[in-house]
């Protein structure tokens, strides 16, 4: 005697499946890992610490 299945959990089921593999490439190809973003952020927050140290407190005006 076969088995019997519902066919509406199969379909939702492999394509399920089917999602979750189409994902986890996309992780793999698209990703950066926590220590990438970690990193970026850091230089980042040091650009932007660097920047605000030359700028001038007169905002730039040249007749001040």
């Amino acid at each position: 005697m076969a088995e019997i299945i519902n066919l509406r959990r199969a379909r939702k089921s492999r394509a399920r499946a089917a999602s979750e593999k189409l994902a986890a490439e996309n992780r793999t190809r698209f990703g950066t890992s926590k220590q990438d973003k970690d990193l970026e952020t850091a230089r980042r927050t040091l650009a932007d610490r660097r920047l605000e140290d030359h700028r001038r407190e007169n905002g730039g005006d040249a007749d001040s």
